[in-house]
């Protein structure tokens, strides 16, 4: 596998992590096992970096992490672990971000029991806190390196004005966000940024909440997924425009003699060296079918064919509801 560097000082990694959400139950349940088989897989596969956090399960995916960890020791050497923390509860129970430094601290010394590990190679503020300004909560998060609980920290889902005052307090190794040929909003200042500033951009949902594969999730499942259940482009009309719109790119795909989940993280990685994807998977023959797009050199007209069959904007519904919108900034 190829390998890019976690920002301009951090380790080299594979070009193709694995966003670790996937243990949480968010699309389906799963179980420790069948966490543990994807690790095995990772390893096998040559992925190296393991994207997890706090709130993913309310610490299964962590704990997942963890006692494979236990149970095969020298994994740790192998692996490059991010996690996130700031997304918490009032005691209302409403959601709401914190980013001052004794949550942060706390939170993140709870991470750490559950990884099995003294340190995490990267830790992000899971959501902008309005309430401090990006300057505090890089500050914040740099006193965590300096005390020895992460090698490097990160921004997730802030806007490129966020990301550059942030980096005047402390130096912002990597910026989270979705981005795929379903979402391109990175593509309006954020993807710019972090390649001017020397940022790795981690790309989460790279195929489309599985709706740029060969087998999207099944109608009947959405209504028992709550966030799709809730999310405009897996909700009628939406859902049938985008399948059918779907069908003319896995033929593309097809043509091309690859999968629709190769082609659409190769695609990311076209975007530019610092961008890395990070796909979420229970199914190894998946995780297989993303990690293919690191083997695949797209040319110019690969590219145009792409553009051709799903131009910018092309998606049907916007890629949040209005609740699941509470958090992440805009800027354009």
């Amino acid at each position: 596998m190829q390998k890019r560097k976690l920002g301009v000082d951090g380790p080299d990694i594979a070009a193709i992590g694995y966003g670790a959400m996937s243990f949480s139950d968010m699309y389906g349940p799963t179980s420790e096992t069948e966490s543990h088989a994807i690790l095995d897989a990772c390893r096998d596969l040559g992925v190296t970096h393991l994207d997890t956090a706090n709130v993913y399960g309310m610490g299964k995916s962590e704990k997942a992490i963890g006692t494979y960890l236990k149970a095969n020791p020298s994994a740790r050497a192998e692996f490059v672990i991010a996690t996130k923390a700031s997304i918490t509860r009032d005691d209302k129970g409403n959601r709401f971000f914190d980013n001052t430094f004794e949550h942060l601290e706390a939170e993140l010394d709870k991470s750490l029991r559950r990884l099995g590990v003294e340190c995490v190679d990267l830790f992000y503020a899971h959501r902008r806190d309005p309430r401090l300004s990006p300057e505090e909560t890089a500050a914040n998060l740099g006193r965590l390196v300096e005390k020895g609980k992460t090698r490097a920290i990160g921004l997730s889902e802030v806007a490129p004005s966020t990301l550059r005052r942030a980096m005047k307090a402390f130096p912002i190794a990597a910026v989270q966000s979705e981005y795929s040929l379903s979402t391109r909003y990175p593509e309006l200042g954020l993807v710019q940024a972090c390649a001017e500033l020397g940022v790795s951009m981690v790309a989460f949902s790279p195929v489309g909440r599985s709706l740029l594969t060969d087998n999207p999730i099944p109608r009947e499942r959405i209504k028992d997924l709550p966030f799709l259940a809730e999310n405009p482009r897996f909700i009628e009309p939406n859902l049938s425009e985008n399948m059918m719109l779907l069908e003319k790119f896995r033929s593309l795909a097809s043509e091309m003699g690859t999968s629709a989940a190769a082609l659409a993280n190769a695609w990311l990685l076209s975007r530019g060296t610092h961008v890395i994807p990070i796909p979420g998977t229970r199914s190894v023959n998946h995780l297989k079918e993303c990690l293919a797009g690191a083997d695949l050199k797209l040319s110019k007209g690969d590219l145009q064919k792409i553009d051709a069959v799903l131009p910018p904007g092309w998606a049907h519904g916007d890629r949040y509801s209005s609740s699941q919108w509470i958090g992440p900034e805009r800027y354009c």
